[in-house]
């Protein structure tokens, strides 16, 4: 019986683990490009990508529309308070509909896969393509969303879009008891939860990715005030410009 138990966990364990739970947070800034504090630059701020559910058995996300409403709307109001602290102009993109608004959807969509390919390809040694080891040692970091950004609802008067994307499945019952059965049979770490997100500044005009910070192991529960604050902080840690930070981030280590 213990076999088919340690047998059953190490194949689940297969289906739900990857690469992202390996990540550690990493941040980079394109080559060149630096935003002082005060410069009368105007940053453009989407609102935040924000998705909650549960972690199942075998890993897959459940999502949960309540914790991802209660989450979304405890985001948005830390995003407002820390707004202050980032150094230049900061603006609400304009309330969009119809086909702007599905723009914007695209968009945060698209920003959501490039920050995962940028942690999962240049910042995780174990997955990076040839292109972006090469970067790394040149201190290069090298990503774009597409000269498209300028169509953006709010794009034209603004110099900056700051894009941000989150995303916490909480592990189930089942996912938990797996965690113990794993380590009690085959003695294999088993993740219970996955707490990841990403905040990206874009150039308006190119539509390259100037600074990105991203986190596949985030604290706080965004279901919580005090846990969407903290959430907020830690991916706005570094913003250029910001009054915390005194200078430009290096590119991620190599």
């Amino acid at each position: 019986m213990n076999n088919v138990i340690c047998r059953v966990a190490a194949m689940l364990l297969a289906l739900g683990l990857s690469t992202e739970a390996l990540a550690q947070e990493r941040t980079a800034v394109r080559q060149g490009f630096e935003l002082k504090s005060g410069s009368g630059r105007r940053v453009i701020v989407f609102r935040p990508k924000v998705s909650v559910g549960a972690q199942s058995t075998g890993g897959l996300f459940e999502p949960n529309a309540e914790w991802t409403e209660l989450a979304r709307r405890n985001m948005n109001a830390a995003l407002a308070k820390q707004q202050a602290s980032l150094g230049n102009t900061i603006v609400e993109a304009p309330d969009a509909s119809g086909d702007q608004a599905l723009l914007v959807e695209e968009y945060l969509n698209l920003f959501d896969a490039v920050s995962q390919a940028v942690v999962n390809y240049q910042f995780f040694v174990g997955n990076r393509l040839p292109t972006k080891k090469r970067d790394n040692k040149a201190g290069v970091f090298d990503w774009s969303l597409g000269e498209g950004v300028r169509d953006l609802p709010g794009a034209r008067d603004a110099d900056y879009a700051l894009f941000i994307f989150n995303k916490d499945a909480y592990g189930s019952t089942g996912r938990k008891l797996l965690q113990i059965v794993a380590m009690l049979g085959p003695r294999i770490a088993v993740k219970a939860g996955e707490h990841k997100g990403g905040a990206g500044l874009v150039d308006l005009r190119t539509g390259d990715l100037l600074w990105l910070n991203a986190d596949f192991a985030m604290g706080g529960d965004v279901r919580e005030v005090d846990g969407a604050e903290k959430r907020v902080k830690q991916l706005l840690e570094g913003f250029p410009g910001s009054e915390a930070t005194s200078a430009p981030a290096a590119v991620a280590a190599r």
